[in-house]
């Protein structure tokens, strides 16, 4: 029997609560199949953990994950703690070292949702932006120094490299190309930003030729948040910076009905680390403990991550149920005008896993 090793760290807020529910769902899954099993362990690293210990995680934090196949995360972050403490003290703190710099965010109206936009189906919203998740906008170089005096300086310096540029842009080119449509838009803001975004454009115009197969175009960040909602039909792929897929993947869960929805997979294509899983969510602390968090992202996360490790037909399974759930309208989360709470959502996919009717 095919066997995984999972650690599971659900972080903080409703992170606990929809990382239990899709544990649930995973175990499910590989008592269905019957050849594959699951060996998950949990670590409580977090908020709490940091209120306890002064860190977000252990310092031999990275040396116990790195054994593992994948990690399944929740989320960072905790009114009682600065966000750029939780942040870069954990989920930051694992994605940089592991290397994880192709983060994956797939965006699908899915049957029986109805996302904000007019007259757009499940059959013209179906995206994947592709984020550089170790460097840019968000690489942690900079500083603040002066503090308190009136000529106190706040930095952030934007770090673009060519392998890392090259290496995003090639994986998104390859993920492009495996897809229908073979369509990639590079979003750059090359007019404002004309170093670095300009690198990002030349680096774009010397290797797209290696892929004569996939369509590709090119936008400014801002124009492209107008395509995004008037346009929906005319995209597929997408790749961007750091900060810019960041905000672009948020526009776009929102567009396909829920936050609550959307995955990420943050990957190391290499696989010399393992990857990370996680909903986009956030730690959502308004709900939590309420138990109404709708565990859909925390689900299509778990597919994704079932895919990674080698096991496609659990995948499809999962998304299956996760859409034959949606489709069928009844027993929706609060995010999707329901009154499901996250037991009602977990239990009816679960179900539909186990050739249940819901």
């Amino acid at each position: 029997m095919r066997q995984y090793r999972i650690a599971a760290v659900p972080g903080d807020g409703i992170g606990t609560e929809v990382i239990q529910a899709g544990l649930e769902v995973l175990r499910a899954l590989a008592a269905r199949d019957g050849g594959f099993s699951l060996v998950i362990e949990s670590f409580p690293w977090g908020t709490d953990y940091y209120l306890e210990h002064g860190r977000m995680m252990p310092e031999d934090g990275l040396k116990t994950l790195k054994p593992f196949d994948a990690i399944y995360f929740g989320s960072a972050g905790d009114p009682r703690v600065a966000d750029h403490i939780s942040l870069w003290g954990l989920r930051l703190a694992i994605c940089q070292p592991f290397d994880q710099y192709a983060n994956v965010r797939p965006s699908r109206l899915l049957p029986g949702i109805n996302g904000p936009l007019r007259d757009v189906g499940s059959d013209d919203l179906d995206w994947v932006i592709v984020r550089e998740n170790t460097e840019g906008e968000y690489a942690g170089a900079g500083g603040r120094v002066h503090r308190g005096h009136p000529e106190e300086v706040g930095m952030d310096v934007t770090v673009f490299t060519r392998s890392g540029v090259e290496r995003i842009q090639r994986f998104a080119l390859e993920l492009a190309r495996t897809r229908s449509a073979k369509h990639l838009t590079m979003v750059t803001k090359s007019n404002a930003q004309r170093h670095g975004m300009v690198m990002w454009d030349d680096i774009f115009e010397e290797i797209k030729g290696d892929y004569p197969d996939v369509e590709t175009d090119k936008m400014l960040v801002d124009a492209m948040t107008t395509r995004m909602v008037l346009d929906p039909r005319s995209i597929d792929v997408v790749v961007a910076t750091n900060l810019h897929a960041d905000v672009l993947s948020d526009l776009a869960a929102a567009l396909s009905g829920s936050m609550g929805i959307a995955p990420t997979g943050n990957l190391n294509p290499e696989r010399r680390y393992p990857s990370m899983f996680e909903p986009i969510h956030g730690s959502a602390f308004d709900i939590m403990g309420k138990g109404i968090a709708n565990p859909i992202g925390a689900f299509w996360s778990a597919s994704m991550m079932l895919e990674h490790v080698g096991e496609p037909v659990a995948a499809a399974a999962l998304m299956d149920a996760i859409e034959r759930f949606a489709a069928s309208g009844k027993g929706m989360p609060r995010d999707l005008g329901g009154e499901a709470t996250t037991r009602d959502v977990t239990d009816a996919v679960i179900a539909l896993i186990e050739g249940k009717n819901v």
